[in-house]
């Protein structure tokens, strides 16, 4: 198989703010947020984010994968911050849902200008709009940096639409004062969703980390729209608007890369729920001083979490008879340790009621839990010990029966592990049973960021091209911030190409997970089952 090409559009400059290296690498978010606030100047110059995201007010055409360049994105031409509501087109519809995916979604826009008066409409057919729900706005402001960037400014629009029916396809558009969607001229913006169904079935959902602004994220998204899938789980590392993302004031930021990460996400994003979670790219100490005041911005996620406005990244949802946890590993990571303990271990003793929660619920059957840092893997990043000493222990003794990561942009599967160590092979098709084997760990980093390799020229061992190793010969970070070596044995499938992992759901008297990696062209590359006491 073809490894796709690793081209994606130069990311933003890295600032020098004249910082010593070794004092950056110690300050963690918050002291980066006061420095932001305190020591910078600020120019006048506004960008909105229609120039962004292509065209004038009235369009969102003309910027593709490669339209970031060496100056970012918002090196664009400005445009008037007030403008009439008819001139303002809405761009980057994403969805997300509720706490309870059967009766609740969120759905989240951008608008180029303020504007007044936003809305959804939503009805039961696309020609019957007949409910109307106030929206609100959330105004993002990035001030200046002298010489690198104008100031700018960018308009989020959020909807909370609650009391929906199970299981059933509801239509909506988005508008303001000026811009009705129910109106012939709008009407090819109407999009729909699907509620989750009142009592479990079969159904797919996908996921992979690492996506960012490139032909290779758009292809993705592209495959994976034709999945159907139920909804979509992003591992974090958005769309890396923080360049380097080693949670560091001097990492470089450019807010423009966000309008055109919405704007090619869209076309799925608009029908399929988009479970994000934070990874260490999107830690942005602009806007706060844990660095989430940018995500709060973009996005409504759950509040099912222990503390939405703290964490916004951590919450659960169940779909069907697979309870989903989405956490933070900012919050216990060691390799990057700038948010390390923000949560003051709330977040992990949330966790460990939530695990005991999900299993205490006779309707769940599976429990899939995803987020950024590796548990194991042996790329670039290779394991974190944080998440190994922290939330480890907890999946086992939960029995979580899938845990998804990204942060290494490859894709790599482990075998069962239990007790650190391999609980039973997995070879590419077999089944595996937590119960009794222990968790299978998938590192989907493929999204569409610049792909990494595999250590000491290991081998890539994928479906249709296996090489079998003893050991791997990486490494995990330890609490100093250094690296310690290990030789493994639980590395069992590795792929250095783009791709997203699709999921297959069957309730029933024999409930299985069905797991398959699969490449941008739809070409598989991995594939195994999960079953519980079998």
């Amino acid at each position: 198989m073809t490894v796709p090409s690793r081209g994606t559009p130069p990311g933003p400059p890295v600032p020098d703010f004249g910082i010593p290296p070794q004092l950056a690498r110690r300050m963690s978010m918050a002291e980066q947020h006061e420095y932001l606030r305190t020591k910078l100047t600020r120019r006048r110059t506004l960008v909105t984010a229609g120039a962004v995201a292509g065209g004038l007010l009235t369009g969102c055409s003309g910027s593709g994968a490669g339209a970031g360049t060496a100056a970012g994105p918002s090196a664009a031409a400005s445009t008037p911050a007030k403008v009439p509501g008819s001139a303002v087109a809405p761009f980057g519809r994403h969805l997300a849902f509720g706490a309870d995916p059967k009766t609740q979604m969120r759905i989240s826009w951008q608008v180029p200008a303020a504007v007044k008066k936003p809305y959804v409409r939503i009805g039961l057919r696309p020609d019957d709009l007949d409910r109307r729900i106030e929206a609100e706005v959330r105004d993002l402001h990035t001030p200046a940096l002298q010489g690198i960037r104008p100031a700018f400014e960018q308009y989020y629009v959020h909807a909370a639409l609650d009391t929906l029916r199970p299981g059933t396809t509801h239509y909506y558009g988005v508008g303001h004062d000026g811009f009705d969607p129910a109106e012939p001229r709008h009407r090819s913006t109407i999009a729909s969703f699907r509620t989750a169904p009142a009592t479990p079935e079969t159904f797919t959902f996908t996921a992979f980390g690492d996506q960012g602004v490139s032909e290779a994220a758009s292809a993705n998204d592209h495959v994976l729209l034709r999945q159907d899938p139920a909804f979509h789980l992003h591992a974090g590392d958005i769309c890396y608007a923080n360049v380097n993302g080693k949670g560091k004031e001097s990492d470089g930021y450019d807010p423009g890369f966000w309008d055109l990460f919405l704007k090619q996400t869209e076309s799925v994003a608009k029908s399929v729920p988009w479970m994000v979670t934070t990874g260490n790219h999107d830690m942005e100490a602009w806007y706060s001083p844990d660095g989430y005041g940018g995500q709060l911005a973009r996005f409504s996620l759950p509040d099912s979490g222990f503390d939405p406005r703290t964490a916004p990244g951590v919450y659960a949802f169940t779909y069907g008879n697979v309870g989903v946890v989405a956490l933070d590993a900012n919050d216990v990571s060691y390799e990057i340790p700038a948010n390390f303990g923000y949560t003051e271990g709330r977040q992990t003793k949330w966790l460990d009621r939530k695990l005991r929660e999900l299993r205490a619920d006779r309707a769940v059957d599976f429990v899939v839990v995803y987020f950024h840092h590796c548990a194991y893997s042996t790329s670039t990043h290779a394991s974190d010990g944080g998440i190994r000493a922290e939330w480890v222990p907890l999946f086992a003794q939960h029995q979580v029966d899938l845990v998804i990561n990204g942060h290494n942009h490859v894709y790599e599967r482990t075998d069962a592990i239990l007790n650190g160590e391999v609980g039973s092979p997995v070879p590419i098709g077999a089944t595996t049973d937590p119960t009794r084997d222990g968790i299978v760990y998938v590192t989907a980093g493929g999204g569409g960021k610049d792909l990494y390799g595999f250590p000491n020229g290991a081998e890539e061992s994928y479906e249709g091209h296996v090489t079998e190793r003893e050991s791997i010969d990486s490494f995990k970070w330890t609490r100093s911030r250094d690296n310690r070596t290990e030789s493994v044995q639980w590395s069992r499938v590795r792929y250095r190409g783009f791709s997203f992992l699709s999921v297959e759901a069957e309730s029933g008297p024999k409930p299985r997970l069905k797991v398959s990696a699969l490449s941008p062209t739809g070409e598989r590359v991995d594939h195994f089952e999960v079953r519980r006491g079998v």
